[in-house]
Parts: structure tokens; C-alpha cells; sequence
């Protein structure tokens, strides 16, 4: 389980787009009793080799 804060690493982005990523339904969260959004680390892995994969392609042309 992953942080905002660590998500946000892992993308270069600010901890408050992570939140916002989860609010529009981008990435899925898991709250703990404290109320705090935790990421599984598969699916944010998922995610970000989808967005590199992007990325590269939109690069080509």
C-alpha cells in the first residue's frame, strides 16, 4: 500500500493531483480508519507504466 505522498513521487506530481486522480475515479483507494487514501502499489504500477507507455508513443509521431 502506497501514500498520496508516495504516488506523487512516483508520478513527479503534486500530492493534491493524487487526490484528485482518486476523486474522479483515475486511481482507486483504500481508506484506513484514520480516514487516510492508501493506493495499492500494483495497480499505481499499472498505472504509471501505462502512462509511459503513452507517452512514448505520442513522442513518436
Amino acid at each position: 500500500m502506497l501514500t498520496s505522498e508516495e504516488v506523487a513521487a512516483l508520478f513527479n506530481v503534486n500530492r493534491d493531483t493524487v487526490i484528485r486522480w482518486a476523486k474522479s475515479g483515475r486511481l482507486r483507494t483504500i481508506r484506513t480508519l484514520g480516514g487516510h487514501r492508501r493506493y495499492r502499489e500494483s495497480e499505481v504500477r499499472a498505472l504509471l507504466e501505462k502512462r509511459s507507455t503513452d507517452t512514448r508513443v505520442s513522442k513518436r509521431f
